[in-house]
């Protein structure tokens, strides 16, 4: 009898609660480590660069995120589709969306890496580089550009190896990346003098540390027998992984839209202000590397519940995964609102952590960490949501939930409050968005649920 046959996946059977902490703590450490990337560089380069440091990384920031949308695609969609066959007990098909993804994502990481070389500077100038700061993120996006092959396959990866029982292994692979990156920047930056340029290159070598250690663990699945292969990529698993896949990529996306947006809105009308243009730009960037913390902590618990609920939705046992749904709710909500506290609390004790500014900019982080994330409590459930109608199919619903909070609501309530309030104006349309979504994703929920228990009626 082969390994695979003998090894019975435990997300079908085991108590929930220990399922969860089993998957989510890994998954919420490896989301975690991922935005220890993102929050080293920023405290060295604030404190070796300056506020104008802080800025360039705003500006380059999209570029991660657009990394990380196509890995997510690849990787959630072909992770559901692996849960999804594994629950349905077709083995061979869940290892050959596996090994379809890997495909995938070496053929959209090349494609993005050349492409973003070729138009780099004009992309920076169009994500809100000012004069002054232009020079910077070009010197740092020469780097990180180098590694989007890695960050692309670590992003999407993990989150096959946690499908395949695998989750302490990616988180692994994160952590020892970011130790790497986290030894080499102050190496880089203050005793090699090579600023912006030794924060992106220390990046990418932990990067590719991690990609490398996902890479062996392909060469071993647990629930399946195939081995390490390249496939040419077909169009009738990639149509499946790109649906399933949509609902987190979108969700990057908008993040990336929205932060474009919002860095040239904090640029035009900062231009006008007493803060000028580089100071709301560096704040709102120190202030996002914080807040990708507490999203990193609310996607490392959903996406470990992700694999749980697909697996059960696909065995048909649909009081699984409402629970499992519910007992991942409580730790994020839990989260929210000591986050919430803490910003309240310390923001400017957190903007200080990146290095020194001038009153003005202390003025405005501090307006903006308690007006903008002022109701960053409410903010959970949409990502669960989302990752939720993902494990379970139902791709066009997580799509819609990830485009409400920054498409449908966030991005026009900045330009509507810009235009008409300046630069102050901007701060309020985080809270109205916030609530907005809040209750999409809830009358959402509600209606799947009600839909799972006449599922569950005509099975009995």
């Amino acid at each position: 009898m082969t390994r695979s046959h003998e090894y019975r996946n435990p997300m079908g059977y085991g108590e929930i609660g220990p399922l969860i902490r089993q998957y989510a703590i890994p998954s919420i450490i490896s989301g975690l480590v991922g935005a220890l990337y993102n929050i080293v560089d920023q405290i060295f380069i604030g404190q070796g660069v300056g506020i104008l440091g802080n800025a360039a990384t705003n500006v380059a920031f999209p570029f991660t995120n657009m990394a990380l949308a196509l890995g997510l695609l690849v990787g959630v969609g072909a992770s559901a589709s692996y849960s999804l066959n594994l629950g349905r007990n077709k083995k061979d098909l869940a290892g050959n969306y596996i090994f379809q993804g890997l495909s995938l994502l070496f053929l959209v990481s090349l494609l993005l890496m050349v492409s973003t070389r070729i138009f780099l500077k004009p992309l920076l100038i169009g994500f809100g580089a000012t004069e002054k700061v232009l020079p910077l993120a070009y010197e740092y996006m020469l780097m990180i550009n180098l590694g989007m092959p890695a960050l692309m396959g670590v992003a999407g990866l993990t989150n096959v190896i946690r499908a395949d029982g695998g989750p302490k292994f990616a988180m692994m692979a994160n952590l020892v990346g970011a130790i790497i990156n986290t030894i080499l920047d102050p190496i880089f930056i203050f005793v090699f003098k090579w600023g912006m340029a030794g924060a992106g290159l220390a990046t990418i070598i932990g990067q590719y540390v991690g990609f490398i250690l996902c890479l062996i663990y392909l060469m071993n699945l647990k629930s399946v027998d195939q081995k390490f292969h390249l496939p040419w990529p077909k169009w009738s698993y990639a149509k499946n992984i790109f649906s399933l896949g949509a609902s987190p990529l979108i969700n990057q996306m908008a993040f990336m839209v929205t932060q474009i947006v919002l860095n040239n809105v904090l640029t035009y009308f900062g231009g006008q202000s007493i803060y000028g243009a580089e100071i709301p730009l560096a704040a709102v960037g120190v202030i996002s590397k914080v807040t990708v913390i507490y999203i990193s902590f609310v996607i490392g618990v959903s996406g470990g519940a992700q694999p749980i609920i697909g697996y059960n939705y696909g065995a048909k046992q649909y009081d699984r995964v409402k629970e499992a749904y519910f007992k991942a709710l409580k730790p994020i909500m839990i989260c929210s609102v000591i986050t919430f506290l803490i910003i309240e609390i310390f923001p400017k004790q957190i903007l200080m952590l990146f290095g020194e500014g001038s009153d003005l900019y202390y003025q405005f982080g501090i307006k903006y960490f308690r007006i903008f994330c002022g109701t960053i409590f409410l903010d959970g459930i949409q990502p669960l949501t989302a990752f939720f109608f993902t494990g379970i199919g139902k791709a066009l619903r997580g799509t819609l939930i990830s485009l409400t909070r920054q498409i449908i609501f966030l991005v026009p309530l900045i330009y509507f409050f810009a235009r008409f309030f300046g630069i102050e104006g901007v701060l309020y349309a985080g809270p109205i968005s916030d609530i907005a979504a809040f209750a999409v994703s809830v009358v959402l929920i509600y209606k799947e649920i009600l839909d799972m228990e006449k599922l569950k009626s005509q099975l009995a």
